[in-house]
């Protein structure tokens, strides 16, 4: 017998079917592994997804006032509800009406009459797919509230982060790598000042210029972020480290911590440095005035093949109106 706990922890679904008999089918197939819910209409379907979000839905085609194809469009219209997975449960076997509802947003078909195994099988892999994404999402949050820990001992905003990771994956795109690793740079980039958590807040918050002794006590956040994220086997926190220890390289090997030079600069590392400069410049700050974006543009352009990689200035310019409207997006609110 299952625990209150255990219980707790079961998979909902919620099964939508206009005829009795097929939901005592599927109630005999599920009912030992499963918390069901169970609706013959989709207004009687609506109503519970009010109040219980289920992790997946069973769902019949044939149904008098609403089918199942328009139900299915209703719930992929919703941005609450798109996320539920929905697999169609029906005696329909065209492929056109297949195609159709795939089409729809549906992730499967399973045909009546239905078969037992395949049922659980079909149940247990979308489930599976589910806990993965919610796992990655829930891992992107962690990821995202690690890179804003250094920003409470810094003088830089949340939004500095969130526009030069935006930055940093335009740039990726456009020098030619997948959007997979684009949107990976996009999620390692905030974390590229997580070191400064170690920096002390004498030198950190220190208003004037900083001496050659403090400078050296900054620098040492980069090797601190690397090392507080660490070697591991995520490909995610692996380029965040890259991100972390390697930003304030330069491509002719005059940056620090270990004077790194052209190729040798991660490519993570070179993207993130152009993006993070390239916002810091064009942002006001309660210490300086924001650039102009021309001036911003000028010095970058000045630098290039010395301070950054000659070959992304130019990507940078070309896609100058992408990142305008990203930082129009999330401009900064600062206090008068």
């Amino acid at each position: 017998m299952l625990n209150e706990h255990s219980a707790h922890a079961l998979s909902r679904i919620l099964i939508v079917d206009d005829e009795p008999l097929n939901l005592r089918v599927l109630k005999q197939i599920l009912q030992d592994s499963y918390k069901l819910m169970f609706a013959t209409s989709a207004q009687q379907a609506f109503e519970l997804l009010q109040h219980d979000k289920p992790d997946l839905i069973l769902l019949d085609v044939m149904m008098p006032d609403i089918t199942g194809f328009e139900l299915c469009a209703n719930l992929k219209a919703r941005s609450d509800l798109a996320d539920i997975p929905v697999i169609f449960v029906t005696a329909l076997k065209d492929e056109i009406d297949e195609s159709n509802g795939l089409e729809l947003g549906a992730v499967d078909y399973i045909t009546k009459p239905v078969s037992p195994a395949i049922v659980r099988a079909r149940v247990k892999t979308h489930l599976s797919l589910v806990k993965v994404d919610e796992l990655k999402r829930t891992r992107l949050q962690v990821v995202e509230q690690l890179g804003r820990a250094a920003e409470y001992k810094d003088n830089e905003t949340g939004l500095h982060v969130k526009r030069m990771s935006h930055y940093a994956q335009i740039l990726a795109l456009a020098a030619g790598y997948s959007t997979e690793w684009a949107e990976e740079l996009l999620h390692a980039a905030p974390m590229h000042d997580i070191g400064k958590i170690g920096t002390p807040d004498h030198i950190l918050l220190k208003p004037g210029k900083l001496t050659e002794d403090e400078m050296v006590i900054m620098r040492q956040h980069t090797c601190i972020g690397a090392d507080i994220l660490g070697e591991c086997d995520s490909s995610l926190m692996a380029t965040a480290s890259q991100v972390a220890r390697w930003h304030h390289e330069k491509w002719d090997g005059s940056g620090y911590p270990d004077g790194l030079a052209g190729a040798e600069i991660p490519i993570a590392a070179r993207i993130v440095a152009l993006a993070d400069v390239f916002d810091a410049l064009t942002s006001e700050r309660p210490y300086k005035q924001a650039w102009t974006v021309d001036a911003a543009l000028a010095f970058i352009t000045s630098q290039s093949g010395k301070h950054f990689d000659p070959q992304l200035v130019p990507l940078l310019i070309d896609n100058l109106p992408k990142l305008l409207a990203i930082k129009a997006k999330w401009a900064d609110r600062l206090n008068p």
